[in-house]
């Protein structure tokens, strides 16, 4: 499945104006990275991943909306899945696009 191109131009507005923006194919989706650092991308199986402090992710998971992503079956830490469902509501988008770059920005440039 390929990435939603819809949700990256969406994502992409959002983040338009940060300074060390880049975008990059990763993962069979569209990432975000802020200095160097991903920061959100439109997944390739759907909804968004979003970067999360991972002492702090068990908390924000949910399993309605917010999921710890998986890989090949095993959880990555620090990582987060917006379901495609919620991403309907811009103001949703907004939160976790927020959410993962200021994350991002908390890291020492690459």
């Amino acid at each position: 499945m390929a990435y939603d191109e819809e949700l990256a131009d969406r994502i992409r507005e959002l983040v338009q104006d940060e300074s060390g923006l880049t975008e990059k194919k990763m993962f069979g989706g569209l990432a975000f990275l802020i200095g160097g650092h991903m920061a959100v991308a439109a997944a390739g199986h759907g909804g968004l991943m979003v970067r999360s402090d991972p002492a702090k992710a068990d908390d924000i998971v949910d399993d309605v909306v917010i999921s710890r992503m998986e890989m090949r079956g095993r959880p990555m830490g620090g990582w987060l899945r917006v379901t495609e469902e919620a991403l309907a509501d811009e103001a949703i988008l907004r939160r976790w696009v927020d959410h993962g770059v200021t994350y991002a920005r908390s890291l020492p440039p690459k």
